[in-house]
């Protein structure tokens, strides 16, 4: 018997302590780094890792590198040096592009170009999966197992990591129950969750949809500003009252709630993505900015709770090509494009003109 944590397990450490600032280690085959990050770095721990022996680097990805004019040598990030004098406001600065316009000039900055970028990759990985800003200080150490062992650090294996990180965690249904709706007394409300520790997602089941039949569904991302408090700088929250309403308007449906605010960023960095665009930025431009790509949710999520719930095909209530893509790649047939041209007004005309130009939104 072991009660010792897989790497399933491990990796869901692995981001707790690095949300609380707390540093982890990484072992490769030879090498093993310490990483912590960026957004969560204190004076004092950086103060500890100076005391190491060895030099520095903090990875970030390319779209950050772009804005920053910095060598993105390794293709999808760079690894920054950190110059020796350089403290916690000068690593802030590199991560954290609010402050860009105000000081644009924040180089020259070298980039390392030898040498693996594995674990400053599965660093990042771990940044963003954490919902925080994609960007880590690394520093090599000679026994990682020991270093870890010594500090009480998670000590995370390369080779198993990388695998995990890019499959889709498991889904599993904990509960379901009868939820009347104002769109139809015939609701239930379904909770699945990952086994990767990761936030839980939600199916919202309206009649009882025929399982031999393409189901009217949507796949609708969380969106506290506009589902919960109305906000008028996305059309989130008159989609997701359209979609149930048209669904209790036909008797049956699925809506899957999936938990991947800010197109999987989370709210923190949405509402950087926000401060961004107050600043001139279109929706794209300040994700690009913060590092992340244009979107960055995992549909397959959605196809997984789907199959979970007997259904193979749908009639998805969409404007998004990816969506449609991503259900046909994983499984589920799209029988039928349902349009949901809802929630336009004069706050968000520039947002939904950024998604049809740049995301391909079909508006």
């Amino acid at each position: 018997m072991s009660l010792s944590p897989d790497i399933t397990e491990v990796l869901a450490r692995a981001r707790a302590d690095l949300r609380m600032g707390v540093p982890v280690v990484l072992q490769g085959d030879e090498t093993a780094m310490l990483v912590i990050a960026a957004e969560t770095l204190s004076d004092a721990r950086l103060a500890d890792l100076r005391t190491l022996p060895g030099s520095p680097v903090l990875a970030i990805t390319a779209r950050r590198a772009e804005t920053l004019k910095a060598r993105a040598y390794d293709g999808d990030l760079a690894r920054v040096v950190i110059p020796a004098d350089a403290g916690r406001a000068w690593i802030d600065s590199i991560a954290d592009p609010a402050d860009d316009l105000n000081s644009p000039m924040k180089g020259p900055l070298k980039s390392l170009r030898d040498g693996s970028a594995n674990m400053a990759r599965l660093a990042i990985q771990l940044t963003k999966s954490a919902r925080l800003l994609p960007a880590a200080v690394l520093m090599d150490v000679a026994d990682g197992a020991d270093f870890a062992a010594t500090h009480a650090l998670t000590h995370v294996q390369v080779a198993d990591a990388g695998v995990q990180m890019d499959a889709a965690s498991p889904m599993h249904s904990i509960v379901s129950a009868r939820l009347p709706l104002q769109v139809s007394e015939a609701g239930r409300l379904h909770v699945f969750r990952p086994e990767d520790g990761a936030d839980e997602h939600y199916a919202v089941e309206i009649g009882r949809p025929n399982r031999e039949e393409p189901v009217l569904s949507r796949l609708h991302s969380a969106c506290f500003t506009g589902d919960l408090l109305g906000s008028l700088k996305c059309d989130c929250g008159p989609q997701l009252r359209g979609a149930l309403s048209q669904m209790g308007h036909e008797g049956a449906g699925i809506l899957l709630y999936l938990n991947q605010e800010g197109r999987g960023i989370g709210l923190a960095n949405k509402m950087r993505a926000y401060s961004l665009q107050d600043q001139g930025f279109d929706t794209v431009e300040a994700n690009h900015r913060l590092g992340f790509e244009d979107d960055e949710r995992d549909f397959r999520i959605g196809a997984d709770i789907l199959r979970r719930l007997g259904f193979s095909s749908v009639r998805l209530l969409t404007n998004n090509p990816a969506k449609i893509a991503m259900m046909q790649q994983n499984g589920i047939d799209v029988a039928e494009r349902v349009p949901l041209k809802v929630g336009e007004n004069h706050h968000n005309e520039g947002y939904l003109a950024t998604k049809a130009a740049k995301s391909g939104h079909m508006l």
